[in-house]
């Protein structure tokens, strides 16, 4: 849609934007508009800061914008979209708004000014952002790395404390991994790596977290007690025991699991599902213990 076809507006159908009728008598100062968008380093931050400051001076109620794998939204999804194509770094991009009203000339030269204030921080942002995630994850099978996994059990077990809510530890390592990398070499052991990693994403479910802190040593944090760990661990047994490639390769996985007690520091916890692996290894390997448990 072209803004400047867009038809006059009744003041009255402002009633329902409570910040722009406060603000639309208000000069828009551009340059404060551009220190607030460059005030934070997170994307979702910033967007929502352009939405608010769109929302204050203009019929705008609501915007998304779909960005690489960001999904960045703000507001309402109801009223008249439009809909503007902006273009970043080569990139080409669309943002939708949301409207409770068409916009008069004036309104969507103001749009466009805001609209060329938000690229810069926003993909600042989204750089940023991507380089703390690729720094807090590993390069070979998109898990969380050890330093990410230092991070995330140290605000699990905090949580756990204010809340009583529970937490569980899986340790995962391949049975052998060390024989099938001399044997076929260390392509095919990047490509069980991998493979084991996205098993591993396949199992867990949304509130469960998983890292690769080195070698073939995974970890899960789950949210949850024993049973939760021991169905985790039970779906990832039957997903590798149905996939073509770990087949083909005979690759098995010990598990251990073990559940946070109240004192419990994350070394405690580790050790003990540690402890409760090295049980599965003595077992026969192909299976895992539960700390505490037969």
């Amino acid at each position: 849609m072209d803004f400047a076809l867009a038809t006059e507006f009744s003041p009255d159908e402002y009633r329902f934007q409570p910040e722009y009728q406060h603000a639309r008598h208000t000069e828009p100062n551009l340059v404060s508009m551009m220190q607030q968008l460059h005030e934070s380093l997170d994307p979702r931050t910033v967007f929502a800061c352009y939405g608010k400051l769109m929302g204050q001076y203009l019929p705008v109620h609501g915007v998304k914008l779909h960005c690489k794998e960001y999904q960045l939204s703000w507001g309402s999804e109801q009223g008249l979209q439009i809909k503007q194509a902006i273009g970043f770094a080569g990139e080409k991009y669309e943002l939708a708004y949301q409207l409770i009203a068409p916009l008069v000339p004036s309104q969507a030269e103001l749009l466009y000014q805001m609209q060329d204030l938000l690229l810069l921080p926003l993909f600042n942002a989204i750089k940023y952002d991507q380089m703390a995630r690729q720094a807090m994850h590993d390069a070979l099978t998109g898990l969380g790395n050890r330093h990410y996994y230092n991070e995330a059990i140290t605000k699990s077990l905090a949580r756990s404390q204010r809340h009583g809510e529970m937490i569980s530890l899986v340790i995962l390592d391949l049975d052998n991994f060390k024989k099938l990398n001399d044997q076929y070499g260390h392509l095919v052991g990047d490509d069980v790596l991998s493979t084991f990693g996205q098993t591993l994403k396949q199992a867990i479910r949304d509130t469960d977290q998983a890292f690769r802190i080195g070698g073939d040593e995974f970890l899960v944090i789950v949210e949850g007690d024993t049973l939760a760990a021991r169905i985790l661990c039970e779906r990832v047994l039957d997903i590798m025991n149905h996939h073509p490639l770990l087949n083909k390769f005979n690759v098995q996985s010990s598990l251990g699991a073990a559940q946070w007690c109240s004192g419990d520091t994350s070394q405690d916890l580790y050790l003990r599902a540690d402890k409760a692996l090295y049980r599965a290894k003595a077992s026969g390997r192909r299976c895992y213990k539960i700390d505490g448990q037969a």
